[in-house]
């Protein structure tokens, strides 16, 4: 059973949710069954039970009634007419009721008890009067009236009997659908749900499995180890930033090779490929050249620890300057002695960190030299062609050129540009810095 392409936390839930459905369903059906056979049993028992029982009151007080005229006649009685009376009254009030409640009573009932109630009055007017021998023969003419009315009375009876008996098999067949049905529903919903949950447990077991051989292999230093999780959760992300951190591992890895061991920032091999990709993206930037001036001169006299603590202290400024002033996509690069590139996205900010680096070098330069060489401003030396001559105290020249004004550009063609621009500076007295605007953009 293959997932559509959702978070571990959303297959879960879906997964809960199926289940709380098929249990929502089951519950739903069940009540509703439940509210039917509710209603049915009061049709039960508020129309078949009590009309079962008005009828079988009614056939009851009939052949009572039948039997107290007779024994009337017989014994001469006068004082057994009233409990014939009352028979009569309870039989009216029993038909009433019964009618109320089976408005459609069967016509072969009603035609005989409508019979039965032209007859009986005089039957009761001659006990009344006390003529019996005429009262004998009217109890004998409505004989087949009382008969009439018994017959179609047990036929009532029998009816309501078959139709109460029919009910209760459709609850006792009913129940037990309702029973199957909301138990294959709860059944369905577990079963299904469970599939779902293995699903998403064994997607979850082997991409943890994957993940462990690739955080296994990339521990051991096969940063080029793929991790192939084809997943669109959480474990897909995850596989991807594992490629994604694989690539910035073998990355960092180059980077260390090729960075300054003095300065441990990036070197040439790390500005050219960043170079290039940002040439490739269309992304600009500004490529800013740092030399110092007098450089040379300065080792040779106070010997390579002091430079290298001079290059040191750039370094400190420039890493100190360029977060400061939130230069967009800068790199730091350290391409060798007292040479830096700096990589900015902002040409404007690449102006004002230059501005910065020229002013802050001046500062703090004084504090390489000597006192004496402070005092004179300078010292005098042999530069690289084994000439005599004076060196002033060292300076920056810093040479900035725009990406986006160089038609094809290329690392190479801008890094040269930057020297072209850089030597021109360093032919100038004191610290400078010059910015390509001879293209406009």
């Amino acid at each position: 059973m293959k997932l559509p392409a959702f978070t571990v936390i959303q297959k879960v839930a879906a997964g809960y949710l199926l289940l709380v459905f098929f249990f929502l369903v089951a519950l739903v059906f069940a009540l509703g069954a439940l509210r039917t056979q509710t209603e049915r049993s009061e049709q039960l028992v508020q129309v078949d039970f009590r009309a079962l029982n008005l009828a079988r009151s009614l056939r009851q007080n009939l052949t009572a009634w039948e039997n107290l005229a007779r024994q009337t006649v017989i014994l001469r009685d006068e004082t057994m007419i009233a409990l014939l009376e009352a028979r009569g009254i309870e039989a009216s009030d029993l038909w009433a009721e019964l009618s109320a409640i089976v408005p459609e009573l069967p016509e072969e009932l009603v035609s005989a008890r409508r019979s039965l109630l032209q007859e009986q009055p005089l039957c009761l007017e001659l006990l009344t009067q006390g003529n019996w021998h005429q009262a004998q023969n009217c109890l004998t003419q409505i004989a087949p009236h009382h008969s009439l009315m018994a017959r179609t009375l047990e036929a009532f009876i029998a009816e309501r009997q078959r139709v109460l008996d029919a009910t209760l098999v459709f609850f006792s067949e009913a129940s037990a659908k309702a029973y199957r049905t909301a138990l294959a529903l709860t059944f369905l919903g577990i079963a299904l749900s469970a599939i779902v949950a293995m699903t998403i447990i064994l997607g979850i077991h082997r991409a943890i499995g994957t993940l462990t051989r690739a955080t296994k292999a990339i521990a051991a230093g096969s940063f080029e180890h793929s991790v192939a999780v084809d997943r669109a959760d959480e474990f897909g992300l995850l596989a991807r930033e594992f490629n994604e951190m694989g690539m910035k591992l073998r990355q960092l890895e180059e980077l260390c090779l090729d960075a300054n061991p003095l300065t441990h920032l990036p070197g040439s091999l790390a500005l050219d490929r960043e170079m290039a990709l940002r040439i490739a993206t269309g992304r600009p930037f500004a490529h800013i050249y740092v030399d110092l001036d007098h450089f040379k001169a300065y080792n040779d006299r106070y010997g390579y620890r002091a430079g290298s603590d001079v290059i040191s202290r750039v370094a400190d400024l420039v890493r100190e300057i360029v977060p400061r002033l939130e230069i967009p996509e800068a790199l730091i690069g350290h391409i060798g002695g007292d040479d830096f590139v700096i990589l900015a996205g902002d040409l404007g900010k690449a102006e004002t960190f230059s501005q910065e680096l020229v002013s802050r070098f001046d500062a703090i330069a004084p504090e390489f030299y000597s006192e004496e060489d402070r005092r004179e401003g300078g010292f005098s030396g042999v530069d690289r062609f084994g000439e005599a001559r004076r060196f002033a105290l060292m300076t920056i020249s810093i040479a900035v050129v725009w990406s986006a004004r160089i038609d094809n550009p290329t690392p190479h063609a801008i890094s040269q540009e930057c020297v072209k621009m850089k030597d021109h500076l360093k032919s100038q007295p004191g610290s400078n810095y010059l910015i390509d605007r001879r293209r406009a953009l």
